[in-house]
């Protein structure tokens, strides 16, 4: 499924290395009369944010960030966004392999599989993945597949026989918008160091 109003552009790397930032869970924690709580997840998975304003120290950059947004409608339109905590499916750091990540079992008819980064028992789909670094093997050989950028959707040439283990490496984008229909800039507060608030969050598709 592809996200709407998204604008296939990544924000500039070099800033995104620069985010703080996070995963966000959601969950109604209820003390009880006893002291006991009770805890209950709103969320099924969870959600990133992120801000970007202390990347931003220069007039120059605040500049090309300005136009970005425009571009981007503020919060009307996502983009890509990369997370230097957590862009691909080994550790970070790491090289990609094609036995990473397990993204289905064949059946002797499925050919088309969805990515996916598991973080214990929680699977997160992966929509962004980036061009050229996705590999897939079935059974621990590599195959060839087509790869759908804008989804993380893979389709291979053949469907893997019953029971059949397949598994994928890749690099990944984060989907995201502007968490904000506004920058405000005080051009002398900016010029005496002052640290801008720009806030981002992943779009959950």
């Amino acid at each position: 499924m592809s996200l709407a109003n998204f604008h296939e552009v990544s924000f500039p790397v070099p800033l995104a290395l620069a985010a703080s930032g996070g995963p966000e869970r959601r969950t109604e924690v209820v003390t009880l009369a006893s002291g006991m709580e009770a805890r209950n997840a709103l969320w099924a998975g969870s959600r990133r944010r992120w801000d970007v304003g202390s990347a931003v120290t220069r007039l120059e950059t605040l500049q090309a960030v300005v136009a970005f947004f425009e571009a981007r409608g503020g919060r009307l339109s996502g983009f890509r966004f990369r997370d230097a905590l957590d862009d691909r499916s080994c550790a970070p750091g790491g090289i990609v392999s094609a036995a990473d990540q397990a993204i289905g079992t064949g059946d002797g008819e499925t050919v088309s599989f969805q990515l996916v980064k598991a973080y214990g028992g929680y699977a997160r789909r992966i929509l962004k993945p980036v061009a050229g670094s996705v590999l897939v093997a079935v059974d621990g050989v590599g195959v060839a597949a087509s790869v759908e950028a804008a989804t993380g959707i893979v389709t291979l040439a053949a469907a893997p026989v019953e029971g059949a283990a397949v598994t994928a490496g890749y690099r990944f984008d984060c989907p995201v918008r502007f968490d904000t229909d506004r920058l405000e800039v005080n051009l002398e507060a900016f010029g005496a160091g002052r640290v801008l608030s720009i806030p981002l969050v992943e779009l959950v598709g």
